[in-house]
């Protein structure tokens, strides 16, 4: 028996390896997040993860695995009630693997298909995630490991205090353990029923502790290391605490420089706009308001939870939080979107050529046209596939076209939120949505990958030719 188990698994990594040889990073990417998605959809329609005990429908399984695996929140049953306790432990599971998933899933599943990472793999990965060295590969994904329990940890921490008062210990421990990860991961998805965090919209440390876990997701492992190098610095005295920011690495000072600008910009915006909105926050103190908005502000950076319905935003304010959606998080982190990094540059880039400057120069440092041209793709590309599904949504699904492009939006920079549209999908509107949800969060990693792989020398050169535009 043991022989015969012994030859079966080295077929299969016979198999895994002519495989791998005949698909590319990018494939391996988009199957590997696919491969998760099919067995969580698989486990679910189980009898046994409904809390009633019956099978639940193929599309609705599909729908939970995708938005868990793809860590964007929205869905089409009640997680707290639909699911019985094994359902919610593979829900657990399946958002822990999705916000791991930009390094450690990709490089698992090469190893799980019995295939070394290569040299043109290593690279490739090099050269997406911003790795300092072809060696770094496995240590930046301990690393990741390392961080991310930690972490959550600490945020189950911060989750105890509130939820083993109201819930009792046990059920107090689990309720933080799945918020923490669901929080981390920028998930959004919850245990407490189709409100949300509705109930904790005044209460402080409830809403800190989930801001601040969607904001060290959203930041990405590489702003992390980077933090923590410069802290080290301080600590042995190599330079000065002022000196802090100018140390930092350029992707670090983008990106906290950008998230900075992007929460304050949207808090005051949001404060302001549903200031008077008795639907949202109009009946909270100002203070409680200031608490209302800021959350809002995080939380539609791809994190998916909410402290007042979204069904009750102001036309305007709907408007406001399209792009702050679609830009999300920052790059290698569990958020989603274009990106704060993608923005950054392409506004930088905006100003230099209005300025008529050759050069796109940031923090003293000049970004290289080929930053700029994948910055340029990636968000053309993303509009473009924004733009469809909005179209293909409206067709297939009557509703209001504001909810419509609100749910869409959620769905491809995997947001979660939705102004009540995701129950009442159709087949064709909840299809549209998986697919949505699934080019959103493998997209970003695959282009990015793409773009670094068509690296070919130009033998011809053709005359150059300006154009007029504008």
């Amino acid at each position: 028996m043991q022989q015969t188990f012994s030859s079966l698994y080295q077929r299969m990594r016979k198999w895994g390896r002519h495989l791998r040889a005949a698909l590319s990073t990018t494939h391996v990417i988009a199957l590997g997040f696919l491969s998760a998605i099919l067995v969580g959809t698989l486990l679910l329609m189980l009898p046994i993860c409904a809390a009633d005990h019956q099978a639940t429908p193929l599309i609705d399984c599909l729908f939970t695995a995708t938005t868990c695996v793809c860590v964007t929140g929205l869905t089409t049953v009640t997680t707290a009630v639909h699911w019985s306790l094994i359902g919610k432990i593979i829900l657990l599971i399946l958002i822990q693997l999705g916000g791991l998933g930009i390094v450690s899933f990709t490089t698992g599943v090469m190893m799980i298909i019995g295939s070394k990472i290569t040299l043109r793999d290593r690279l490739l990965l090099e050269d997406a995630l911003n790795l300092d060295t072809l060696s770094g590969l496995v240590r930046f994904l301990r690393r990741i490991f390392a961080g991310t329990f930690l972490i959550e940890g600490l945020g189950a921490i911060g989750y105890c205090f509130v939820f083993i008062p109201e819930f009792g210990v046990l059920r107090g421990l689990w309720y933080s353990v799945f918020h923490s990860v669901s929080a981390f991961c920028n998930a959004g998805i919850d245990l407490l029923g189709d409100s949300s965090l509705v109930a904790y919209a005044t209460n402080p440390w409830m809403n800190f502790v989930t801001m601040a876990l969607i904001i060290m997701g959203g930041l990405g492992f590489i702003v992390w290391w980077d933090i923590l190098r410069v802290f080290r610095a301080i600590r042995n005295k190599e330079f000065t605490g002022r000196q802090f920011f100018k140390k930092l690495r350029l992707h670090s000072k983008i990106v906290l420089l950008t998230t900075t600008v992007l929460l304050i910009f949207g808090t005051v915006l949001i404060f302001l706009l549903e200031y008077h909105n008795d639907a949202t926050m109009g009946t909270m103190t100002p203070p409680q308001k200031l608490l209302a908005a800021t959350f809002e502000s995080v939380t539609l950076r791809t994190a998916g939870f909410f402290t007042f319905p979204q069904s009750g935003l102001r036309d305007s304010t709907i408007v406001l939080s399209l792009p702050l959606m679609l830009i999300g998080g920052s790059s290698i982190g569990t958020a989603g979107g274009i990106k704060t990094t993608t923005i950054a540059l392409l506004f930088v880039s905006a100003l230099s050529a209005a300025k008529g400057t050759d050069s796109v120069i940031l923090f003293k440092r000049r970004i290289s046209h080929k930053t700029i041209q994948k910055a340029m793709a990636v968000t053309l590309i993303s509009v473009v596939v924004l733009f469809a599904a909005i179209m293909s949504l409206s067709i297939v699904q009557p509703g209001n076209l504001l909810d419509i492009a609100f749910e869409a939006t959620s769905a491809i920079a995997t947001v979660g939120l939705s102004r009540d549209f995701t129950g009442s999908l159709h087949l064709a509107g909840k299809f549209i949505i998986i697919l949505c949800m699934y080019l959103g969060r493998i997209g970003p990693i695959s282009l990015a990958i793409f773009f670094n792989s068509r690296k070919k020398p130009a033998f011809i050169t053709y005359p150059q030719e300006d154009v007029t535009v504008g």
